[in-house]
């Protein structure tokens, strides 16, 4: 739970700190506005992937789905500066097939706390894999860092891509191609 009142402390503090006045007319609810803010962009931190995948629906399918292209938000911890970029997630059913809402929820839910963009991919297999009981998981996530972008290196436009395979995914190669032809 992100406490909105040592936020706003700590973004005065911050204000002062590289020589501005907390006070001015722009800057007066600046503190207020950030503490909201974090609360919004980090609120996957209270919550757990069971509270979004744990309702499945009975199916016979046994073949790929492909939840792809979602759209993700994160804020790198290292220098809590934002990336973002679009997440693809595939499982084998197993019996039980969950919303397709639902993975993007998934997907939002480790986005949304201070993160690194490989162990966001892993995060998001594993709770697919665990919570729906499912054959096998990929995810593929591919970003661009504003840590990358705006500083240091300054190299607007590069993407870091990361990826997770966890059962038959990991086992059977050709599974891996299907899944990159469903891609396109």
């Amino acid at each position: 739970m992100v406490d909105q009142e040592k936020v706003r402390a700590a973004v005065r503090m911050l204000l002062e700190g590289i020589g501005e006045d907390p006070d001015r007319e722009g800057l007066k609810d600046t503190p207020e506005r950030i503490g909201r803010m974090y609360a919004e962009i980090l609120a996957g931190m209270d919550m757990q992937p069971g509270e979004i995948l744990s309702r499945t629906f009975s199916s016979d399918n046994t073949e790929i789905v492909l939840e792809k292209d979602i759209p993700f938000y994160s804020m790198c911890e290292h220098h809590m500066l934002p990336f973002f970029g679009k997440a693809h997630v595939a499982y084998i059913p197993d019996g039980g097939v969950v919303g397709l809402s639902k993975l993007a929820r998934c997907v939002e839910l480790y986005a949304r706390r201070l993160q690194l963009q490989e162990r966001m991919t892993d995060q998001i297999a594993d709770a697919v894999m665990n919570e729906l009981g499912c054959k096998g998981v990929f995810v593929m996530t591919e970003a661009e860092h504003t840590c990358m972008t705006m500083r240091g290196v300054k190299k607007p436009g590069s993407k870091t891509v990361s990826m997770a395979k966890r059962g038959a995914f990991a086992q059977d190669q050709s599974l891996m191609q299907t899944v990159f032809e469903m891609m396109r």
